[in-house]
């Protein structure tokens, strides 16, 4: 296989993308890309394609079929500036490689992650974990950024005083917030960033796990733009049908009365129009 070297790739090596007011995303290195996916495929299927189109063809072609073994011969490794709790939902998928910064070895940097106050509102009485996709009343705003900034002022200087004191950095840091930031390194594959992004990039994650995906989204076309394309088409704006919900379907389109009722019927209905029912 040749070295396959990607000029947009190239062009944002190193530079860092903001997210949020202290957070980032920096591409560090990246092995493959499209021509990388191709080549790995025609091991398997031959001599296979040459041109642009066909190649584009082969990797729509392996994706929409789940033939996705290919896809992991290209690998992308990212430095990431955020905030803990951001870092706890990334790192929940096992199947990328992690280098996290130490609170036992170094001082933790005085970085805290408000939220915008248009972004504070009251707990979604649909979305258990979620919040309201409306913002909270001005007033309740106002006050939790107030006690948002005070809580991270006072946890920080409490850190402080007992890093002064000599106590070890391992027990000083113990009541840090999770809204300080931290760094590290992520390297994946491009198979399971493609289940990473089908999953933070869903209405329904976390806004600002979203905000960061989305930049990740975007440097991920940078390296495999036709890849990209597909799991956009095939993938992340597709929807799944159950074998009960697949009867349904072609219920309907024969004129006739679909079998389900109930939650099943409202989950069934909202596929159909691209939503999603939690419960």
């Amino acid at each position: 296989m040749a070295h396959c070297v990607v000029a947009e790739a190239e062009a944002i090596i190193d530079a860092e993308i903001a997210v949020h007011e202290g957070g980032f995303v920096r591409l560090v290195d990246y092995l493959g890309g499209d021509e990388r996916i191709v080549q790995a495929a025609r091991v398997s299927y031959g001599e296979g394609t040459k041109t642009f189109r066909e190649d584009k063809g082969l990797i729509n072609y392996l994706l929409r079929n789940d033939h996705t073994s290919p896809f992991e011969q290209v690998v992308l490794t990212f430095h990431l500036k955020m905030p803990i709790f951001v870092a706890r939902q990334w790192i929940r998928h096992r199947t990328a490689r992690v280098n996290e910064i130490s609170g036992r070895y170094s001082v933790m940097s005085d970085e805290f992650y408000l939220p915008a106050e248009s972004d504070i509102a009251e707990q979604s009485s649909e979305n258990k974990q979620g919040r309201k996709s409306e913002p909270a009343a001005a007033s309740a705003r106002e006050r939790a950024l107030a006690l948002l900034k005070r809580g991270q002022r006072r946890a920080y200087e409490e850190y402080e005083a007992l890093l002064a004191e000599g106590i070890a950095r391992e027990i000083a840091r113990i009541n840090l917030p999770l809204s300080i930031y931290t760094e590290l390194y992520w390297q994946i594959d491009l198979r399971n960033l493609f289940h990473f992004l089908k999953l933070r990039l869903d209405p329904h994650a976390q806004k600002e796990t979203r905000d960061y995906a989305l930049v990740v989204h975007d440097v991920a076309r940078r390296v495999s733009p036709i890849a990209v394309d597909a799991f956009d088409e095939y993938q992340l704006a597709s929807i799944s049908l159950s074998r009960r919900e697949l009867e349904a379907l072609q219920a309907r389109l024969s004129g006739k009365e679909i079998a389900l009722s109930g939650k099943a019927r409202e989950r069934f209905e909202a596929k159909l129009r691209g939503e999603k029912v939690l419960s």
